[in-house]
């Protein structure tokens, strides 16, 4: 397992701040069609109860976004990835299939409103990781964004640079058809509440979709 810490920035400025990290070995697919209805259902009810507008009230949402504003960064331009999934859907537009992996932890997002960071931890350098906050011109190459700016957005960093953030994670780390072992990790800028029904949810969610017996679960602070 990793050792997740917060840089003493972080702990100033998001004093709420609490994490659970995700750790299992798993089978990722191309493809899963029951993941995929429970994906359907999610959609459909949230397409009857919220709308763009009400998205930025829900209580995890909210606190994200305000952490961002704390570290510098308007989160009307740079969305937390849980608000930009809502706001996809909400659209009209489908939810992007990308493999299972990557697909249930968007499931999980969606549900919870958490940003959730999933990694091929095979690819993080060391086993210690640390959040902090971005810096001017910090190299960061957001999956399927390019180069990305990451100054002023809470970041988790590995021996060699930034892996994840809650707008976008690392192409270096992304998961893979691959991928054998994953860490997810759940972001709580709202702090504890609703931590251990998302890491809960992510395990349940490994062990139904990929192959897994849902690992282990650690929540730092």
């Amino acid at each position: 397992m990793y050792t997740i810490t917060l840089s003493k920035e972080i702990k100033q400025t998001c004093p709420e701040f609490r994490g659970a990290a995700v750790f299992a070995e798993v089978t990722n697919t191309v493809y899963c069609e029951q993941l995929w209805q429970e994906i359907g259902t999610f959609t459909f009810e949230l397409r009857a109860h919220e709308t763009t507008n009400s998205i930025k009230d829900q209580p995890v949402i909210a606190a994200t976004r305000e952490a961002y504003k704390r570290c510098g960064k308007d989160p009307s331009r740079y969305r937390p990835s849980a608000e930009a999934l809502r706001r996809r859907l909400l659209r009209g537009i489908e939810l992007y299939q990308i493999d299972t992996l990557v697909d249930l932890i968007n499931l999980a997002s969606l549900r919870t409103g958490h940003s959730i960071g999933g990694f091929d931890a095979d690819q993080i350098v060391g086993t210690k990781l640390e959040l902090g906050i971005g810096r001017n011109d910090e190299p960061f190459e957001g999956i399927g964004r390019g180069l990305l700016n990451i100054e002023g957005l809470p970041v988790y960093r590995d021996e060699i640079g930034g892996i994840g953030t809650p707008t976008s994670d690392n192409e270096r780390t992304k998961m893979g058809l691959d991928t054998r072992h994953i860490l997810a990790i759940i972001n709580g800028y709202n702090g504890q509440e609703g931590l251990k029904e998302a890491a809960e949810m992510i395990q349940n969610l490994l062990i139904k979709y990929a192959s897994s017996n849902g690992g282990t679960i650690h929540y730092f602070e």
